[in-house]
């Protein structure tokens, strides 16, 4: 687990490097698209375009995000990724509209490819430094679990997908399979087009506090009542917002038991489950055991 320090440093590293890295790529497509005219160019210089704005928009909200909690907002700003996120599945499905209608134009009206060589250049370079990008990011991902920047990597790794059509469409025109390019285009459209809706399932869930696998509850359930002195545990509700889980639970303890007694072995649960997933902030509340009988007997 990393320290707060050093998770916004690699969160900020991350974002700053996506930024970069779409800016050259939208430079280096302008030309190769503007001396060959391929559909299949501007599907990328597009997609690079926007992965422009969105990468920005990742910056502006990581940076947002990593604001501490304040009397306005006490469960923090975390959830200003998963804005990020709708925003990039918006501009995503947007771009993969555009190309799908550049690509329905070209095939009504065919042209050849001009300078296919030098766009294969571009593309081949393209793929490089997109590789290198996602590495960095799959690090980030795995060391702070940011959805912003699981939301950009997942576009990315659409991108590779998309630069690999490209670069296949391009190959063929070079041979003269000039209406290969449009056709190409409408597939990488179609596959943008799902990477939108994916990211904006994913992003949708986080904003409406949807909870965590059944399978972890579950987990979090049994390290509660592995505790000595808990009879039970039940009422387990979660949420994500950001890098952090909220969790809430009730536990069933003796009635018999002193305040503090019971306080503490709240504390032994909560850490329990702090230690086996240390992105929850966990919240107990201790019920006496006769209670909880008498409430389910009713």
């Amino acid at each position: 687990m990393t320290t707060s320090t050093e998770h916004a440093r690699l969160l900020r590293l991350a974002t700053r490097a996506s930024v970069a890295v779409a800016c050259i790529l939208i430079s280096a497509k302008a030309i190769a698209w503007w001396l060959s005219g391929s559909v299949s160019m501007l599907a990328g210089l597009t997609d690079s375009a926007l992965d422009g704005v969105t990468s920005l928009l990742n910056l502006l909200a990581v940076h947002y995000a990593l604001r501490p909690a304040d009397e306005d907002h006490r469960y923090g700003h975390g959830k200003a990724e998963s804005l990020a996120g709708m925003a990039q599945a918006l501009f995503i499905g947007g771009s993969a509209v555009l190309i799908a209608l550049q690509a329905f134009e070209r095939l009504k009206h065919p042209e050849p490819v001009g300078a296919p060589w030098l766009s294969i250049g571009v593309i081949v370079f393209s793929l490089a430094l997109t590789l290198v990008l996602l590495m960095l990011q799959h690090r980030v991902i795995k060391a702070t679990g940011s959805n912003a920047v699981r939301a950009d990597s997942l576009h990315y790794r659409s991108d590779m997908l998309l630069n690999g059509s490209i670069l296949v469409a391009l190959v063929l025109a070079g041979f003269g399979w000039h209406q290969v390019d449009p056709w190409f285009g409408l597939g990488i459209a179609a596959y943008i087009l799902w990477s939108a809706i994916h990211i904006a399932r994913e992003s949708f869930a986080v904003l409406m506090d949807e909870e965590l696998p059944p399978d972890v509850s579950q987990h979090m359930l049994e390290l509660a009542c592995s505790v000595p002195g808990v009879l039970g545990a039940h009422d387990l509700r979660t949420r994500i917002s950001g890098n952090q889980w909220f969790v809430q639970l009730h536990l069933e303890l003796p009635g018999e038991l002193t305040l503090s007694v019971a306080h503490g072995i709240s504390d032994q649960a909560a850490e329990a489950i702090h230690s086996a997933y240390p992105r929850a902030e966990v919240l107990v509340h201790a019920d006496p055991q006769e209670v909880v009988k008498a409430a389910r007997a009713q």
